[in-house]
């Protein structure tokens, strides 16, 4: 799929039908078939395909090709069924156009062309579309998190809350906490990749003849951005990890109590038990067979063993 836009006042529009993309500021491929990728190809930017974009080397995603920058970074996303996962996203940045090529769909690349006239970056060059862009995806990555600290939020009244949870319950909550720990583990790398894009696009920048004056700023701001979410990353971490441990813990308290409950149950059958193994004995002389009231009596002890057993289990609190 092949979507171009190009300014409109002070946002952007799709080209109308009939325009090629030769016309256009920014060109998002997603998932480009062997067409688009030559539509693009024949504009002098090389499309990379999801096996160079999943390189893992640093100097294989961050490098210049003439006057195109190539920056891969890692972004949380969707598939098609809806899952949430991690994957590269490529920009190529020429002083004609930007490019972005993509397997999946994180949801700044869905919503920032109705929301370009409002970027602090404007819309108005390749570069500004960059970094209006940037700007959305780091504005996505703090709306993450902060669904991750609402989800922890909620978690933990149920965890640490006066009504006593059942085990099902504190294995759902559970279940949260650990994917909201998936979560923050996406966010960081997106971040970390980010921080590492923006730094090496500033210093490209930097060496960029007639070069806008107002793009480094631009871009230390938005580094300092990263640098305030990777904070408040650590932060929720450390939520998560303690919110792990309670849970856990209450979890083996309730198991804990399980196994309590059936000892004590056990131990007061233990008096009974002894009781009927003596008489179930069958020795030859055992003078109580021959008391009439032999049978009434051993299960008059029985049940007092048992009882004397309960009392003493309550008197001592296991109960």
């Amino acid at each position: 799929m092949i979507a171009a836009y190009q300014p409109d006042g002070a946002g952007l529009a799709l080209l109308p039908e009939g325009h090629g993309p030769e016309s256009a500021l920014w060109i998002d491929l997603l998932s480009p078939n062997a067409q688009e990728t030559a539509l693009v190809e024949a504009l002098g930017i090389d499309v990379p395909t999801l096996e160079d974009m999943e390189e893992i080397e640093i100097s294989n995603r961050l490098h210049r090709e003439g006057d195109c920058q190539v920056m891969t970074v890692m972004l949380p996303g969707r598939d098609d069924e809806g899952r949430q996962f991690s994957a590269p996203v490529t920009f190529l940045l020429t002083p004609e156009r930007l490019v972005t090529v993509r397997h999946h769909s994180p949801r700044p690349f869905e919503t920032f062309a109705t929301r370009a006239e409002r970027s602090s970056a404007g819309s108005g060059t390749p570069v500004r579309i960059f970094l209006g862009l940037v700007e959305e995806i780091i504005a996505r990555q703090a709306d993450l998190l902060e669904a991750t600290g609402r989800v922890l939020d909620r978690v933990a009244s149920e965890v640490y809350g006066e009504e006593a949870n059942d085990v099902e319950g504190l294995r759902l909550a559970l279940r949260d906490i650990g994917q909201q720990g998936e979560l923050t583990a996406k966010v960081r790398l997106a971040l970390f990749t980010m921080e590492r894009m923006l730094s090496t696009f500033i210093v490209w920048n930097g060496t960029m003849k007639h070069r806008d004056p107002q793009i480094g700023t631009l871009a230390k701001a938005q580094m300092r951005d990263i640098n305030a979410l990777e904070v408040h990353l650590d932060f929720l971490n450390s939520r998560v990890a303690l919110a792990t441990d309670a849970t856990l813990g209450m979890i083996n308290l309730d198991e804990n109590a399980v196994v309590r409950t059936l000892s004590v149950v056990a131990a007061l059958f233990l008096p009974p038990t002894l009781i009927a193994s003596i008489y179930g004995m069958n020795f030859a002389n055992m003078p109580e067979l021959n008391e009439p009231y032999a049978y009434y009596i051993a299960l008059g002890a029985m049940v007092a063993s048992a009882v004397g057993t309960w009392v003493w289990f309550k008197a001592k609190g296991w109960l």
